[in-house]
């Protein structure tokens, strides 16, 4: 008769197919629903608490505070670096569904100015995380640039959309524009720095955009 622990490791060998369907997408059955519970807890705890913690916390610490197992953890991402990953495209494609929802609004110009208010507070918000990230070697340009591009993809589509409706002036460009909101986030970042003082930096970048008058 086995033991109730030998029956837990089968049961978690049964599971380690699924996890490996999502950090490599080399296995093309989805996950079990446990297997996808415990991938979203262990990405939302090891978010938390990098940003907290800094990035070299142990990855035993992630999968306490997740509640798994570091064997359970390990099979949804293999290395540090995997996790890392994951975390940094997750934020990335939720900026993406948000301004896909931003460009199916009536008011385009509105629509691209919210989609810039909210992309400058999760940004800043998780600065501290990306700064320790950039630190440990972590190199975004290359292992997030499919999602990056996705993402200035979307912007673009809210830029014309905008111009479109003349709600802001034609000679700007999606690069520039995120420039300038995350050059705002980065002193957003700082612990002397409020929300408030944030968003009226990010104001200031929606007032420029806005038509120039015959005035000007």
């Amino acid at each position: 008769m086995r033991s109730k622990s030998m029956a837990h490791l089968d049961n978690e060998s049964i599971r380690e197919p699924d996890a490996v369907s999502a950090s490599t997408g080399t296995n093309e059955r989805p996950m079990r629903a446990d297997a996808t519970k415990n991938r979203a807890l262990i990405l939302a705890a090891a978010e938390e608490i990098f940003a907290e913690e800094g990035v070299s916390v142990p990855i035993d610490d992630v999968a306490k505070r997740a509640g798994v197992g570091v064997g359970t953890l390990y099979r949804h991402f293999p290395t540090k670096e995997a996790l890392f990953e994951a975390i940094v495209i997750g934020r990335i494609e939720r900026l993406v569904e948000t301004a896909e929802d931003y460009a199916h609004r009536d008011d385009c110009g509105q629509a691209l100015f919210s989609f810039l208010r909210e992309f400058a507070v999760q940004a800043a918000a998780k600065r501290d995380l990306i700064d320790g990230l950039e630190l440990a070697g972590f190199d975004f340009k290359s292992r997030c640039s499919e999602s990056v591009a996705k993402m200035m993809q979307s912007v673009d589509t809210l830029l014309r959309r905008a111009v479109q409706a003349k709600a802001i002036r034609s000679d700007v460009q999606a690069k520039e524009v995120i420039g300038l909101v995350t050059g705002a986030c980065q002193v957003g970042g700082r612990s002397d720095t409020d929300d408030v003082m944030l968003q009226h930096m990010v104001g200031i970048v929606i007032e420029g955009l806005r038509p120039r008058t015959v005035a000007e």
